[in-house]
């Protein structure tokens, strides 16, 4: 790889890092997984680096590349490690701490693909059409997974439903997590 190119890699990959990681962490449910995973989505984007002009959008191809790796990871049948159900301390911005610890534990609850679409959607703000294209399936497939996954996560959520906002606007999601 030339230089140019290096440095240009090396740019987007520091730039993208710290969204690809929080992205991959509310996909998992766990820092450690999350990092590993972006390391592997970096790294195979990595390896397509010299083609990326062939890519009309590297952010979303990003987003696909992430998602499948975690999907992947979650495949494999056997890990290194145990995660832990204990969630890092982190202040919340006005919310309710304990709400976004409780959307993190639904999230969690969630098959891959339903919790792929959700933060897909709803962190990144992906409309239908750019998450099933980072997904490889078809729109009436988002659909029905966003529309099964907010239904558990109402279920699993009861009274603390901040999913109600969310057919009006999905910006909520951001502040609870």
């Amino acid at each position: 790889m030339r230089s140019a190119d290096l440095e240009e890699f090396r740019g987007f990959a520091e730039d993208r890092l710290p969204h690809l990681r929080r992205t991959a962490y509310l996909m998992c449910g766990d820092w450690h997984h999350a990092e590993d995973i972006t390391q592997t989505a970096l790294t195979k984007l990595y390896a397509v680096w010299g083609r990326r002009h062939r890519i009309a959008n590297l952010e979303a191809y990003a987003h696909r590349v992430l998602t499948r790796s975690c999907i992947d990871h979650t495949r494999r049948r056997w890990r290194r490690e145990d995660p832990t159900p204990v969630l890092p301390d982190r202040a919340g911005q006005g919310a309710d701490p304990s709400l976004g610890l409780q959307v993190r534990a639904a999230l969690a609850a969630l098959p891959p693909r339903q919790r792929a679409v959700v933060v897909l959607r709803f962190w990144v703000d992906l409309d239908i059409a750019a998450t099933a294209k980072a997904l490889g399936c078809t729109a009436g497939t988002v659909k029905s997974h966003t529309f099964r996954a907010l239904a558990r996560l109402r279920e699993l959520l009861g009274e603390t439903d901040p999913f109600d906002e969310l057919a009006v606007t999905p910006t909520p999601l951001k502040e609870l997590l």
